[in-house]
């Protein structure tokens, strides 16, 4: 489990991404840069990490399913994942 911090302060970015992206637009279609550079850093959308909805985890991230991948084979296991079975051959 990652720490509450992390967590905590992702979705912090993720306000501050939501809060500045029309003006972030907008000064990019003007071509101001001067306008961007006088944003907060945390205003830039590539700042923001993807973290699994279960655990926090950021690393091994699954993207189709928003989870990492010890979740993912966790849950896949219990039947809990609609659509996914466990390969054999």
């Amino acid at each position: 489990m990652a720490r509450k911090a992390w967590i905590e302060r992702n979705k912090k970015k993720e306000r501050v991404v939501a809060r500045y992206a029309e003006l972030r637009s907008q000064l990019k279609a003007d071509k101001d840069y001067e306008g961007l550079a006088m944003l907060p850093r945390n205003a830039n959308p590539c700042r923001l990490v993807n973290r699994c909805a279960v655990t926090g985890r950021r690393r091994g991230y699954l993207r189709r399913f928003q989870l990492s991948r010890i979740a993912f084979r966790e849950l896949a296991s219990h039947g809990m994942l609609p659509g996914v079975t466990k390969s054999s051959w």
